[in-house]
């Protein structure tokens, strides 16, 4: 038995009682149903046709994401330095007050130029009607939140600003509110503690191992152990052998797209090397250095020819080449111009030990030649070692330098600064985020090397001063630490190891597949659609300080008086003072006798 149903355009449609058939509705003008977008069936209103998603800007140093709040993912990702896809600010500030102002000029023009790109050509949306959410990190310049803030404000005539802390919508987006986070970027890693939705700050931990380091340590392998094939005719290249044609690497060869490229579609991480065979080399000193390695001696004194396979004339060496680039190509290994000869054994014995225990294969890439060898549209050819696309990332796991700890490291320092009572939460709901970690193999890597870091150190070697007395222990740094082991867990660890814990079981794996470069995007996107989010600045509260630091002619007063005016607008952790810890003893201003009653001993 079938029914006739008329729709709103007066034609018949029939509609059967089987569950087969799809009823079909009617929409009632004036609805909120006709101001949904017409590409997509729902009935939420869409970001461009609707005003109440907010705009969700994650300004990263060098890589900025930006969309609307609701949705999974960035409407765009772009470089903020798009012709040398550079960064747009750094660590350091000068010191020159003239160089200082230039500087920051000129960051200013390039933010202006980045966020003008955000609504008028990524979003295609009116500023002055979107609010904004603000991913900050936690180490944020405060005069770069200044600068964003008020080419936002003022500019751009957004109705608001909510700045929201990195580590927390990344947790959020896992759906968790407690966590250690560790963002490891392109500038520095920096590991926080976050509980019930309450950053640690005072135990924040950092590092710059990152990625940054990571393409200059890249690019230093390439000049040191990569081969470059001139391009050449297709007579020439058919009589001569690639073995003759090929060079060392030079300079011009490796900008910074094509490193970056190497670095992001090349590279990955690999196992760490076993222990039994001590695959480790230790850094040059004195006339004699030890390389604890199974390679054979006669390997140490191999000619530089033969890792870079090629032949290389007397003004190409390699101490020229590792002063060319900004680090070392062992980031503890300081080599100086007398240690030449020991270093470039030293470094011979280390790529070859790699070459040995790799399975990648070698790549070769086109590139455009040097403007002397430039002849048509012919290109030349680099050859990446597999073991440098498999070992490169080794930089980021080597530690022992007070102000340079690894990615591991700056989690179990974390770890030993939170309370005693909050370590295993702690440890097994941990989250790593950043570009760094797109890297394959990254976590899983990680966190081998967090068990690692934990192990018992060896037996001492130490004599006693005294013959009568022991020897002192080994100092052991992470003991407190290590009966958690069985605890540690990364929640999206893509292929975690059996867990021998309850707790491990329950976490490790078990955040969504959000790649972690988008985590804090993400968790901003659903902060916006929640109507959360982190601390709110209106645009008159902007206005009202801007107005009470009044027109000055003197640009250095001006800038004086503005850190005390917009400190009381602009939010930042930074702002308040950290904790000392507990008061001293004598720093009571309240005696004894009168904070308690005095107890008679005879009553």
């Amino acid at each position: 038995m079938s029914s006739i149903m008329t729709t709103p355009r007066g034609k018949a449609s029939a509609s059967s009682s089987t569950p087969y058939a799809t009823p079909t509705t009617t929409r009632v003008a004036g609805s909120h149903v006709l101001q949904a977008s017409p590409h997509y069936t729902t009935t939420r209103r869409h970001s461009l046709y609707g005003t109440e998603d907010r705009v969700v800007i994650d300004p990263g140093s060098r890589i900025w994401k930006v969309g609307f709040s609701g949705e999974g993912k960035p409407r765009d990702v772009f470089y903020g330095e798009p012709n040398t896809s550079t960064s747009l600010w750094d660590l350091s500030r000068a010191t020159d007050p003239i160089e200082r102002a230039e500087r920051e000029n000129m960051l200013a023009i390039n933010l202006e130029r980045c966020l003008r790109s955000v609504f008028h050509h990524s979003l295609l949306t009116d500023p002055k009607s979107r609010k904004v959410i603000l991913v900050e990190h936690p180490f944020l310049p405060i005069y770069i939140k200044h600068m964003i803030a008020r080419i936002l404000f003022n500019n751009l005539q957004v109705p608001s600003i909510s700045f929201a802390s990195n580590p927390l919508l990344s947790l959020l987006a896992v759906g968790r509110i407690t966590g250690l986070v560790l963002d490891c970027g392109h500038l520095e890693s920096t590991a926080l503690p976050i509980f019930a939705s309450r950053p640690l700050f005072p135990q924040i931990r950092t590092t710059p191992l990152a990625g940054d380091r990571l393409t200059s340590h890249l690019r230093s392998l390439l000049l040191l152990f990569g081969t470059y094939l001139p391009p050449t005719s297709l007579s020439a290249a058919a009589n001569i052998p690639a073995a003759n044609r090929a060079t060392r690497v030079p300079q011009e060869v490796l900008t910074d797209a094509v490193v970056e490229e190497i670095k992001t579609r090349c590279c990955f991480v690999s196992q760490a090397l076993d222990s039994d065979n001590d695959m480790r080399v230790s850094s040059p000193s004195g006339d004699d250095y030890m390389i604890e390695l199974d390679v054979p001696p006669s390997d140490t004194t191999m000619s530089e020819s033969e890792f870079s396979r090629g032949s290389v004339g007397p003004e190409s060496n390699i101490s020229s080449q590792a002063a060319s680039s900004e680090f070392s190509i062992v980031s503890h290994s300081q080599l100086s111009s007398a240690d030449t000869g020991r270093g470039q054994n030293y470094l011979q014995a280390l790529a070859s030990m790699y070459t040995r225990h790799s399975t990648a294969t070698d790549i070769h890439m086109r590139v455009v030649p040097p403007i002397s060898q430039q002849a048509g549209t012919v290109r030349g050819t680099l050859i990446i070692p597999g073991w440098i696309r498999e070992r490169a990332a080794e930089v980021l796991f080597e530690g022992g330098d007070v102000d340079e700890s690894s990615v591991a490291e700056v989690i179990l320092e974390a770890l030993l600064k939170v309370p005693v009572d909050l370590r295993k939460t702690m440890a097994c709901s941990i989250l790593i985020v950043g570009g760094t970690p797109m890297l394959p193999g990254f976590i899983p890597r990680l966190h081998a090397e967090l068990l690692r870091a934990i192990e018992p150190p060896p037996g001492s070697t130490r004599q006693p001063v005294r013959p009568d007395k022991p020897a002192p222990p080994p100092y052991d740094r992470y003991a407190p630490l290590r009966p958690l082991t069985s605890h540690f867990a990364i929640l999206n660890n893509p292929a975690p190891p059996p867990a021998t814990s309850s707790r491990a079981v329950a976490n490790a794996g078990k955040a969504p597949s959000f790649s972690p470069a988008t985590l804090a995007w993400v968790g901003g996107s659903l902060a916006g659609s929640l109507k959360t989010g982190g601390v709110e600045v209106a645009r008159e509260k902007w206005d009202e300080a801007e107005a009470n630091r009044g027109n000055d002619d003197d640009d250095a007063a001006a800038s004086a008086a503005e850190e005390p005016t917009l400190k009381n607008v602009i939010p930042d952790w930074s702002y308040t003072p950290l904790p000392i810890g507990a008061p001293p003893a004598g720093a009571s201003k309240i005696p004894i006798e009168s904070a308690s009653p005095r107890i008679n001993v005879n009553a």
